[in-house]
């Protein structure tokens, strides 16, 4: 499993619209899931070693910012043929067990991770009230093992920065993880 980095941040980027079903049986939209001082898009999936290392830690993070007035949202667009653990029946277990605070929905297509770009798990926009790109980067200095408690959550400072300003940190770390896996 080769680690891979996504691209530094592209301020001002709009977020793309998606209309994607969730393991709550809903839809959600880009519209459903921001919050009125921002949104975080997440691309996670439920067999990557870098996202099992801080599963814990994004539900925080998800749940600090929702009193922000940041919305969040999980976005799945690996293809489980191949990773069975993928799956739909384990993304709805996943999301259950640990209390996930943000739907959770899948991009069956793979066209949302194609639109905004992502390349790995976890891949992290954070985006401002005007839906502008204001982070790419990591959670914290986790790898494939959680990083030891009391880190910096680079994440959060940042999304909290964009939730009172609009604007991120110039400096940012990209993330790391897992390759999206794509369909053939």
């Amino acid at each position: 499993m080769a680690a891979t980095q996504p691209p530094v941040c592209d301020f001002g980027w709009h977020a793309a619209p998606f209309d994607l079903r969730g393991v709550d049986g809903r839809r959600h939209t880009l519209e459903s899931a921001r919050g009125p001082n921002g949104l975080l898009v997440m691309f996670i999936c439920n067999h990557c070693p870098y996202v099992k290392a801080v599963i814990q830690r994004i539900v925080r993070d998800a749940r600090d910012l929702a009193k922000l007035g940041v919305g969040s949202i999980a976005v799945m667009s690996n293809d489980p043929t191949e990773y069975p653990e993928d799956s739909w029946d384990d993304m709805v277990r996943v999301s259950s067990g640990l209390q996930f605070p943000f739907p959770y929905v899948l991009d069956e297509t793979q066209e949302v991770a194609k639109t905004y770009g992502a390349v790995c798990t976890p891949d992290f926009f954070g985006f401002n009230a005007a839906l502008e790109l204001q982070y790419r980067g990591r959670l914290d200095e986790s790898r494939k093992e959680a990083a030891p408690e009391g880190v910096r959550r680079d994440l959060f400072e940042a999304m909290k920065q964009v939730a009172a300003t609009g604007k991120g940190p110039r400096e940012q770390i990209p993330s790391i993880g897992c390759s999206i896996k794509w369909r053939a």
